[in-house]
């Protein structure tokens, strides 16, 4: 198609030559005023043959130039929505990547709260259990203060039936005295004992300074401490006993008869109502001064030994020199001795308790120790 155009024109640009040639031989002198007019005539004809030309070109080239500009739009759009649904994309995985964040930040947050509520869970079984616990504790205490209490009670009927008995006892002594010759054989003894004992006591001070020597290079405090005021008590009571003035004939000891009966290494004594309480004296001082010695030494996380003890080896606190002999006061007090010194050092009541200040042994405990049997 383009070659017939092509040949329709080069045939149209002949003619117009052969036109022009046979118009510049006839007349040269007009040749320039028509030759002007023959090119614009010319021009205006090549205009009317392009547009002629252009008509009768096939109408698919004139779609297809038209249709480039539309290709050239349609190829932006696609671009373009090529473009838009890559950011689609991306804002949908980075959409999906922020509810994956936010979905483990939730994860997280409910493990969080659920440990923490396990955690008060815990806590709150804890403090039942601790509650609890106390409460039993509470109950226990209650009981055994319930069960002391009654102790006590039982304790107090018995000492006023013992009360009673020994008043009873008294009365029938007091109708019954010992001879002349029998009161002053007790007072003889006693005379006897007295002198002995403050013998015996100056002969002590040196053991006692030995003895504070050693516990000193021991480094133990406690018990050096404990001695020492267990010596100043020891020394209240020689000053006590050198300015006493014993009024031997109005003391009842001298002319009341035996009532109780006592077993100390296999051999019988027998002993009235004020040597009875002597010997109780006795044991309740060993106690209380054992007691102290066995908290002393576990203060200064020492091993248990009441015998290394010098108020054990002494045992004469509380002893005046009257109504019985040293050797069974000593024997009794070291009875004492030992289970306060065992009491004390476990730190516990087992063989004793602590009213009013004071550390004494519990009379069933004395009881068995003593032992006492009426002779009527």
């Amino acid at each position: 198609m383009k070659i017939n155009i092509l040949h329709r024109m080069v045939m149209a640009l002949v003619i117009s030559t052969l036109s022009l040639a046979g118009f510049s031989t006839a007349a040269d002198g007009q040749r320039e005023p028509q030759d002007e007019q023959k090119e614009q005539k010319r021009d205006q004809h090549e205009k009317q043959q392009e547009q002629k030309q252009q008509q009768k070109q096939p109408p698919q080239e004139r779609v297809q130039k038209k249709s480039e500009p539309d290709q050239k739009q349609q190829q932006q759009r696609a671009q373009q929505k090529q473009q838009e649904q890559k950011q689609q994309q991306q804002e949908r995985v980075q959409n999906k990547s922020e509810q994956q964040q936010q979905q483990r930040v939730q994860q997280q947050e409910q493990k969080q709260k659920q440990d923490q509520q396990q955690r008060e869970r815990v806590q709150q079984k804890s403090d039942q259990d601790q509650k609890q616990q106390q409460q039993r504790v509470q109950q226990q205490q209650q009981q055994q203060e319930r069960v002391q209490r009654q102790s006590e009670q039982n304790q107090n009927q018995q000492r006023a039936q013992q009360q009673q008995r020994q008043d009873q006892n008294q009365q029938q002594r007091q109708q019954q005295r010992l001879s002349q010759q029998q009161q002053q054989k007790l007072i003889s003894q006693q005379q006897q004992r007295v002198v002995q004992y403050r013998q015996h006591l100056e002969q002590q001070d040196r053991l006692a300074q030995q003895n504070a020597a050693q516990l000193q290079q021991q480094k133990r405090v406690a018990q050096y401490r404990f001695q020492e005021q267990y010596l100043e008590r020891v020394r209240q009571q020689q000053i006590h006993l050198r300015d006493d003035r014993f009024d031997y004939d109005r003391d009842p000891y001298f002319f009341t008869p035996p009532i109780y009966r006592y077993n100390r290494g296999g051999h019988y004594y027998e002993t009235n109502e004020y040597g009875a309480k002597t010997l109780r004296q006795a044991v309740n001082y060993g106690y209380e001064e054992g007691f102290r010695a066995g908290k002393a030494d576990r203060d200064d996380r020492w091993g248990s030994n009441y015998k290394d003890s010098y108020a054990y080896r002494d045992a004469n606190y509380g002893y005046s020199g009257y109504y019985v002999d040293r050797s069974d006061y000593n024997y009794y007090f070291r009875e004492g001795f030992r289970r306060g010194y065992e009491d004390g050092y476990n730190s516990r009541y087992q063989y004793g308790r602590f009213t009013s200040g004071n550390y004494s042994i519990l009379d069933t405990i004395l009881s068995q120790i003593l032992n006492f049997q009426a002779l009527r």
